[in-house]
């Protein structure tokens, strides 16, 4: 596979890593990426070609939380195999006690034909989880 042009990794500095590591895995381990690196500071897991990094953000950087509204990263989404994926992610979020965003329209949040769940992750990240038919 020719992986010109796809995202190589993402990295992410957090303000409480073993918060997101508890967060992240379980997710990422469902859609199938598997833990590629760890080390004392962060982690990572990867899929195909393409890993997804966090690091534990230095102290003297905490002092101003993320916000999606800023200027840089708004949010993350991966795809589904299936709606009947999207629809169990929704329930076990629930379990988790993770807010569902847009409950009101979910899970046509994102229009009509838009079939995603969207959440938070614990620095606030909007992340979307989208069905396979949605482009």
């Amino acid at each position: 596979m020719d992986n010109n042009g796809l995202v190589h990794h993402i990295e992410l500095y957090v303000s409480n890593l073993q918060e997101s590591i508890r967060f992240w895995k379980w997710f990422l381990e469902k859609l199938g990426y598997f833990e590629y690196q760890k080390w004392d500071q962060g982690i990572s897991w990867k899929l195909g070609a393409t890993y997804l990094v966090f690091v534990q953000a230095e102290e003297k950087y905490l002092d101003v939380p993320y916000h999606r509204c800023r200027p840089g990263l708004n949010h993350l989404a991966f795809h589904a195999k299936s709606r009947e994926q999207v629809d169990e992610f929704a329930i076990e979020l629930e379990e988790r006690g993770v807010t569902i965003l847009y409950k009101d329209s979910h899970p046509y949040a994102g229009g009509e034909n838009y079939y995603a769940v969207f959440f938070e992750d614990p620095e606030r990240i909007k992340i979307e989880l989208v069905a396979p038919d949605v482009l």
